[in-house]
């Protein structure tokens, strides 16, 4: 069956200016230009389209997407295998902060008591879902399954308090390094503060600091395009002012 740009975005549920602005930057083509002009695309088209969409609800970028369905090895029936793991992994997540939340309700009705730890393990433990789910594999490869264990481990027993200063971190981390990109200068005094506030978040998750590590996992934010798309997704070229400041804080050159 053929589909005009206005019958496919029905069908799909998005704009025909989404599809025009996939055409134009080459990521779904239509099949054929028809005697009148119009676009027209195939059921290859269609089943392009339905990965695009399964990749973008999975927070990829449109540059990643690309690179995934154009690259002459794509297989599409891995792919569909790795979107299925990747949703279970989503509705884990969702089945603990749900259980989670019900707790929290008998809680408030009277029917149970929940410690402070009980009230934040769910949150913390749909973190670590998500981490594992993302960048699990590189994470383990690099830097081995005990450090990994022990992360996660000591982000399970963090107190309230920790946790609330780790989030807070986070924050400041992000608003830090975005007032010191717009200096141009990895050196300055603000993108030095970022990167020290960047280690500072880092020992709430790891056993053990080391420089060596601080600047390899600035490189992978530059390296790995799931990380250097969170970093730039607001300002292209986030990820290496990151780097290059956590570079010259540690000393040390990836």
């Amino acid at each position: 069956m053929e589909y005009t740009v206005q019958k496919l975005g029905r069908l799909a549920g998005i704009s025909t200016r989404t599809l025009r602005y996939y055409d134009e930057i080459g990521i779904l083509k239509p099949a054929r230009i028809n005697s009148s002009g119009y676009r027209i695309y195939g059921q290859q088209e269609v089943d392009r389209l339905q990965q695009i969409l399964f990749y973008r609800e999975l927070g990829l970028s449109l540059d990643h997407i690309k690179r995934i369905v154009t690259d002459p090895d794509f297989d599409g029936v891995h792919a569909l295998r790795e979107h299925r793991e990747q949703l279970l992994g989503k509705r884990k997540q969702l089945d603990i902060l749900i259980a989670n939340v019900e707790k929290t309700i008998a809680v408030n009705e009277g029917r149970m008591t929940m410690s402070d730890k009980e009230k934040f393990a769910g949150f913390k433990q749909s973190m670590i879902e998500e981490n594992e789910r993302k960048y699990g594999k590189e994470i383990r490869e690099k830097y081995g399954e005990e450090t990994v264990n022990k992360s996660n481990e000591k982000l399970m027993n963090m107190t309230p308090e920790q946790y609330e200063e780790v989030t807070r971190l986070a924050d400041e981390v992000q608003s830090t390094l975005e007032e010191a990109f717009r200096t141009g200068d990895p050196a300055g005094e603000l993108a030095q503060k970022a990167a020290d506030l960047h280690k500072r978040w880092l020992t709430f998750y790891w056993s053990e600091y080391s420089k060596e590590a601080h600047a390899g996992l600035a490189q992978m934010y530059v390296d790995d395009e799931r990380f250097k798309a969170y970093y730039d997704k607001d300002q292209p070229g986030m990820a290496e002012f990151l780097r290059d400041a956590i570079h010259i804080y540690t000393g040390i050159q990836i």
